[in-house]
């Protein structure tokens, strides 16, 4: 019986240990958005991660737009796709920069960059209070073991929903993934060349 309940102790250790590390990772993203710091940002990003987050997002929007007024086939998706995401790209690379990423987590927006189209409400990160844990293991959500989405939007629809990615990445969690409004996401592909 002793082994039963040191092993559920063991458990519950682990799983706090596990939860804390990804609210501190948490936190000290949120520190360094309110307090722009792009290099303690991008320290904390998976840049690759969180580009390639964003691109699938923007192509998948386009696919949409296009698919509304024609049938859009298989070999014409998988090429679209693949032209698409090195658009895409390009835009997203202006975005990345230690600046731009700050503001548009610190801000909801990010206008005046050459060569990228006008990004507005997008909800802000830094808006999270990390400290009140109940409220922010709320908005927590599984996604694997080495993954957690965290909602950073106020609502759950659809147009305006967002969220985070926090991944594990050795020696830590990282910014990953930033899942964007729809709204967003469909003004980002209406930028790029229709077809």
């Amino acid at each position: 019986m002793r082994w039963f309940f040191g092993g559920l102790a063991a458990l519950v250790i682990l799983l706090g240990l596990y939860l804390g590390s990804a609210l501190v990772s948490l936190g000290g993203l949120a520190d360094a958005v309110r307090n722009g710091d792009g290099a303690a940002v991008i320290a904390r990003t998976d840049v690759k991660s969180l580009t390639q987050s964003l691109a699938d997002q923007i192509v998948a929007a386009y696919l949409d737009r296009i698919g509304q007024t024609r049938e859009v086939r298989a070999t014409e998706r998988m090429l679209v796709r693949a032209a698409g995401l090195g658009l895409a790209d390009a835009m997203i690379a202006k975005m990345m920069t230690p600046d731009n990423l700050t503001k548009l987590l610190k801000t909801g927006k990010l206008q005046g960059v050459q060569d990228l189209p006008p990004i507005a409400g997008l909800p802000q990160l830094g808006d999270i209070d990390t400290r009140n844990v109940l409220a922010t293991l709320n908005r927590f959500r599984f996604v694997e073991p080495v993954e957690f989405a965290v909602r950073i939007s106020d609502t759950t629809e659809d147009d305006a929903y967002s969220e985070i990615r926090l991944h594990f990445a050795g020696s830590g969690w990282k910014l990953a993934g930033l899942v964007l409004p729809n709204r967003v996401a469909r003004e980002l592909a209406a930028t790029l060349p229709a077809k």
